[in-house]
């Protein structure tokens, strides 16, 4: 669902329809690149997902996906929390400006349920307290897209997926030969920012390379002081593939950053600064056999935070993975995907050592016995190092009622591995702690109005038990007198309301927008940080065949936070304005002011958000 940034003519529906190419799944992203391979431009008449196993059309998919594209990225600011935050069932909570600690929720559900891929590689830390990715740390400038994927994901992706998974890509060359593409901003806080895209592309071959860097001088974190917490961070982001015959194809993707945050390490102490980077590689290689493509992978992925006044100085992350995925046709109405993969995860924590692995395999079979039905089934088992294994399963099935119509659910099982820090670190309790385990459902219907626009609506419901969370419990040691890591007593739930939608108002003038509505809790006890109602409003303008004007509109209502006994945050409504003109066919610039009222808020209790904030930037293609 997007929420403006349309060209004239189009709706956000027929933009979503035509305009892109996304590859979601674990392992196989370059084989749907590969299809697209040849010819001076890509056919763009459908959008291939892999919301699993095996591709399949965004507009058949029982799955619920949505997508935020290159240019919603860009408009909505540095860091691409301010365009996911506005996709319904999202979420996002920050402890500060740009680089700090930002969570991104799906359905209620914090990022510790949240898988995280950047173009094939996971990229959640496993040096972290629980396995998961800061957000605050995602700039914009080499992306291409992002995808939502809701829902439990645990039989596509295994561990961390309960919530959903979110899929990035980096930018690709879309035309044959030589491109590129290039981008400067300047801001308020003293920002700066600035990236360049270089590709090429041919029958063959394809390569892009892109580099990006963020200067911020920030603001306080904290809103006990006004001293500026500022964010520097530079980026790169590589892929390459070679067709070596009609038949076999290799590749390389790889991605690296490194930058320092400063933040505020208490409501007094204001030293905080974080060194960190991450780094990753996959290498690829494809081959067909009659009627099956096969795709053997390795990546690895490392992280390296460093802070030298911290408890805890250093915690390095690493993680290996080897895959393997067969996909084919077994019928005309049937198709099948087989897998298995390892992983290997190692943390050191200043010089102490964990690691654990796990063995998977994994099945997909997908059936269209007609153009209006799609069903998908998907197992995956685990095997653990250290705990008994996992069975994950998934099914979806998208119905056409009509042409204008399509009913949409999925039902999955999924867990969540406790994380290295949890079973091996101080306050891993004496006991084996068990995963904990979860089962979800989805239902939505679409409507299409042709080019007047469309409408979605979506019921979710997910419920988590055998909880992992810090207390006291016969399973800690004598020496943790605070406490430990244990299984304790309780079920999370969330449910809730998605509803979204877009009316093209006229040629020139269009509304969209989105409402979730959403009831989170354990036991009874509402779950911190999660709002209970959040809608975005938007309106875009064609003012003439060059300028084009957005006003975005987010109003967030009833959300806790705090400790012990969570109080009530304020209500806050924050209203953005962009423009944006064509220099010529090939480049633009743009302007925006975010939060044009200088809204006071809070999304983190005793942390502050941005104030009114003025850019400018510029972009080109060629």
């Amino acid at each position: 669902m997007f929420m403006h940034r349309t060209h004239a003519g189009n709706s956000a529906m027929q933009r979503l329809t035509s305009k892109l190419l996304l590859c979601t799944t674990l392992v196989t992203p370059s084989i749907a690149a590969s299809q697209e391979i040849g010819g001076d431009v890509i056919d763009l008449g459908e959008i291939v997902i892999f919301g699993g196993l095996l591709p399949t059309d965004l507009e058949t998919t029982g799955a619920t996906i949505d997508i935020a594209e290159s240019d919603e990225l860009a408009i909505e600011g540095l860091g691409a929390v301010s365009a996911l935050s506005e996709l319904p069932g999202v979420s996002v909570t920050s402890n500060g400006g740009l680089g700090t600690q930002s969570s991104l929720r799906i359905r209620g559900l914090g990022d510790a349920y949240v898988g995280v891929r950047i173009d094939g590689i996971d990229v959640t830390d496993p040096s972290s307290t629980q396995t998961r990715f800061n957000f605050g740390t995602l700039t914009t400038g080499a992306l291409s897209r992002a995808a939502v994927i809701k829902g439990t994901q645990s039989a596509i992706y295994g561990s961390d997926a309960i919530a959903g998974v979110v899929e990035i890509e980096s930018w690709r060359p879309e035309v044959d030969g030589f491109s590129g593409r290039a981008s400067a901003e300047i801001g308020s806080f003293e920002t700066y920012a600035g990236s360049l895209s270089l590709g090429f592309r041919d029958e063959r071959s394809e390569l892009a390379l892109s580099l990006g860097r963020v200067s911020s001088e920030g603001f306080s974190a904290r809103n006990t002081d006004d001293e500026n917490d500022g964010f520097d961070q530079s980026t790169a982001n590589l892929y390459a593939a070679y067709r070596i015959s009609d038949s076999i194809r290799i590749g390389i993707n790889g991605l690296w950053a490194e930058g320092t945050t400063e933040f505020d390490r208490s409501a007094t102490d204001t030293s905080g600064e974080l060194d960190a980077t991450r780094r990753g590689a996959r290498i690829f290689g494809e081959f067909e056999t009659g009627a099956w493509t096969h795709e053997l992978s390795f990546s690895r992925f490392e992280t390296d935070r460093f802070d030298e006044n911290g408890f805890t100085k250093e915690f390095i992350g690493e993680r290996d993975t080897v895959a393997y995925l067969a996909t084919g046709a077994i019928s005309p109405t049937l198709d099948m995907a087989l897998g298995a993969d390892w992983t290997e995860e190692r943390s050191s924590l200043d010089g102490t050592d964990y690691d654990a692995s796990n063995g998977a395999v994994f099945a997909e079979i997908k059936a269209q016995p007609n153009s209006d039905v799609e069903l998908s089934l998907t197992l995956r088992y685990d095997d653990y190092s250290d705990f008994d294994g996992q069975l994950s399963g998934r099914a979806a099935l998208s119905y056409a009622l009509n042409d204008a119509t399509m009913l949409r659910a999925s039902i999955g099982t999924g867990y969540r591995a406790p994380s290295l820090y949890e079973r091996f670190g101080p306050y891993a309790g004496g006991g084996t702690l068990d995963p904990e385990s979860s089962r979800s459902i989805d239902f939505g219907i679409e409507h299409s109005y042709g080019q007047a626009g469309s409408v979605r609506a979506t019921v979710f419901y997910t419920e988590i038990d055998d909880l992992i969370g810090f207390g006291t419990s016969a399973n800690c040691l004598p020496s943790q007198t605070f406490g430990c890591y244990t299984q304790v007593d309780g079920t999370t739930e969330t449910k809730g309301l998605e509803l979204s939608g877009t009316y093209a108002i006229s040629d020139r003038l269009r509304l969209s927008g989105s409402y979730t509505l959403t009831d989170a809790e354990t036991d009874g006890e509402r779950l911190i940080r999660v709002p209970r109602h959040d809608l975005t409003l938007a309106l875009d303008a064609d003012v003439t065949d060059r300028l084009q004007l957005g006003m975005n509109v987010m109003r967030v209502a009833d959300i806790l936070d705090g400790f012990g006994t969570p109080t009530p945050l304020d209500d806050y409504t924050v209203v953005d304005l962009t423009a944006r003109y064509d220099i010529t066919d090939t480049m633009s610039a743009y302007a925006a002011i975010d939060n044009v009222a200088d809204v006071e808020y809070e999304t983190v209790q005793g942390f502050n958000a941005p104030e009114r904030t003025i850019r400018f930037g510029i972009e080109a293609s060629f």
